[in-house]
């Protein structure tokens, strides 16, 4: 190795696993610095973000926060051997996987962690006043090259005529902000929108993306986003001709794009995508996933249990193939060419999981 070029030894480890990566940094001191420069540590993100991704699952039952992930990115859509991994973190909800980094919160706790290579940090607590409600947010700015966590908080409902206040009077979510590195929790004012819970956050373009609605509406939701760098909300414009409805609408990130998967008549999905970012004329309806059955489900003789989809666009692997999950037990594996399906199923049975989609990385904190 020490008679190699340094791009050449770049190169070469740039395209090893983390897991690989992280045990050889105890061969010597040398590999050590060289796994844990910054020039290899961006080139390898670069090499991991243009494969396919790892899944992190968390598991709920029997046992609650195991964590196993996937890593279809040195094996592919082949691979379905579930590996353990140790995060340390009792009762917390996974909000969101950046660069490599999970986000787990736990009420007011917030912890940032690389569970690939075990880096931990938690930040400053939250403060919240009682009676109040907030989601959060976790993204990296490009430009800056900061990660940042933003909370948007606002005030539980304490009695029923204040649902219908809220549909005839502009609603007011105050939004939190803290980089990492920071001290103190930022305030950046009050914003007119109220996102919805449970979220549906993306990232694209270093923005956070959500879907605001008005207080008691469920129909005509809005798509806004939220920069990073400059720290301003804007409203991204919907695919013309579909209903931004809360129980059939969802935000998704395919292959760098921002996408919409719409529940259809058939109980599958409809995906639009947005090819060129914030551009209204570029949505697409690139994916008309028709409603299919698990295995399970054959012995019902046809009939659809739900009219709403069971189903979730997790991922699309470089093989074009979609990875969908159902209502948080089974994956099928979608094949748009040809329309058909494949039950994916582990090596592990799994039950009562959060997952998401993550890239694996040595970025540390």
């Amino acid at each position: 190795m020490e008679r190699l070029p340094e791009d050449v030894v770049l190169e070469i480890l740039s395209r090893l696993p983390v897991t690989t990566l992280v045990l050889s940094k105890s061969v010597c001191r040398s590999w050590r610095c060289i796994i844990q420069s910054s020039l290899l540590i961006n080139k390898h993100l670069l090499h991991m973000a243009e494969n396919d991704p790892c899944i992190i699952f968390q598991i709920h039952r029997p046992i609650q926060d195991h964590y196993y992930f996937v890593d279809f990115a040195c094996y592919g859509e082949g691979n379905r051997s579930l590996k353990k991994i140790s995060v340390s973190t009792i009762h917390a909800r996974l909000v969101a996987s950046v660069n490599g980094l999970l986000c787990f919160c736990n009420y007011s706790v917030i912890h940032i962690c690389n569970p690939l290579t075990r880096d931990f940090v938690e930040l400053p607590m939250l403060s919240r006043c009682y009676g109040e409600l907030g989601i959060l947010g976790f993204g990296f700015s490009p430009m800056t090259r900061e990660y940042k966590v933003v909370e948007i908080v606002y005030r539980r409902k304490r009695f029923r005529f204040e649902s219908y206040l809220a549909a005839s009077y502009p609603f007011q979510s105050q939004v939190r902000i803290l980089t990492l590195g920071g001290s103190q929790w930022r305030s950046l004012g009050m914003i007119p929108y109220q996102f919805i819970r449970p979220q549906s956050q993306v990232t694209v373009n270093g923005r956070l993306h959500w879907i605001s609605h008005h207080g008691n509406i469920i129909v005509n939701n809005r798509i806004i986003s939220f920069d990073l760098t400059t720290e301003q909300f804007q409203e991204i414009p919907p695919p013309d001709n579909v209903t931004l409805d809360r129980r059939v609408f969802e935000l998704v990130v395919l292959r760098d794009h921002l996408c919409a998967a719409v529940s259809n008549i058939s109980c599958g999905l409809d995906i639009w995508v947005m090819k060129e970012y914030n551009v209204k004329e570029s949505w697409v309806k690139e994916f008309m996933i028709e409603g299919y059955l698990p295995v399970e489900f054959h012995s019902m003789n046809g009939r659809i249990p739900f009219f709403r989809s069971e189903f979730r666009a997790v991922c699309r692997l470089r093989s074009g193939k979609i990875l969908l999950e159902r209502r948080c037990k089974n994956f099928v594996l979608y094949d748009p060419v040809h329309g058909t399906f494949e039950d994916f199923v582990f090596e592990r049975a799994l039950n009562r999981f959060k997952m998401i989609a993550h890239v694996g990385s040595l970025v540390s904190i």
